[in-house]
Formats: structure tokens, sequence, C-alpha cells
């Protein structure tokens, strides 16, 4: 689940580069072809670059403002999205199980892997001597159960 609070201050110059990517998309979504795709990508351009010298952050910020009110606006009803992102059509499709799930092979699965497990045992036994040692060797303590 994705986070709406900022939990950072973001500049004026990423809103505005975050601006600009996020128009490009939305006229990649109108586009037919690549030609009217290029040629409207040029005039968004020569939008962005018209504004560029402006010194005066409080109408540089209007200009944003009114910049991120007409994308909102002019929005694709159903934008173009990469197959990988969220969204996409193959977005979190190839999930990546989680390591301790090797803990539960069976030894005959493991055994047709020698080298790989050896080398695993090490180096859980490396990250258990570590932990150990930053942290201490939990306490036995009675459960409460």
């Amino acid at each position: 689940m994705a986070s709406y609070f900022p939990i950072e201050l973001i500049s004026h110059t990423r809103r505005v580069c975050s601006l600009y990517k996020r128009a490009l998309r939305n006229v990649e979504s109108y586009a037919e072809d690549i030609l009217s795709f290029r040629y409207n990508a040029v005039l968004m351009r020569a939008r962005f670059d018209k504004n560029r010298d402006i010194k005066d952050m409080r109408i540089a910020v209007q200009l944003l403002q009114a910049g991120e009110a007409e994308l909102f606006e002019k929005m694709h009803p159903q934008p173009k999205k990469f197959p990988h992102s969220p969204g996409g059509v193959a977005f979190e499709r190839h999930h990546q199980p989680p390591d301790f799930v090797l803990d539960f092979w069976h030894p005959l699965e493991k055994a047709q892997y020698p080298k790989y497990f050896a080398r695993r045992e090490q180096r859980k036994k490396e990250y258990i001597e570590m932990w150990e040692k930053q942290h201490g060797k939990p306490k036995d303590e009675p459960s409460q159960h």
C-alpha cells in the first residue's frame, strides 16, 4: 500500500521535472502515432522553457500549481502504463518467495544443490554470529503463556 503522506520536502525543481514527465506521459497517452507525439512533446517543452528563467518564487509556484491543475483537467481517461509498474498488466506477476522458504526444502531437494546450501548454511551462521556480537544473545525467559 502506498503512503500518501509526504515524508520529505520536495524541491521546486523536482516538482517541475515531475510535472513535465507526467505531462509528457499524458501527451503520449493521447498520441495516435509517434509523429503527433513528438510534435506535441516539442510544444510542451517550449511551454516549459518559456518560464524557465523566472526568478520570483511566488510566480513560479503559481505557474506550477496552474500546470498541475491543467494536467489534472486534461488527464487521459485510460492512461498508458508500463507492464511492470503499479497498475500495469504484469505488476507483481512474478512474486519472489522469501529466503526462509528454502529452509523447508526436503533433504533430497537440498542434495541436488550441495554447494549452494553449504554456502547458505555458512552465511546463516556468520549472520547469527554478527547479530549476537552486535545485539547480544537472546535471554531464555520463561514464557507467560
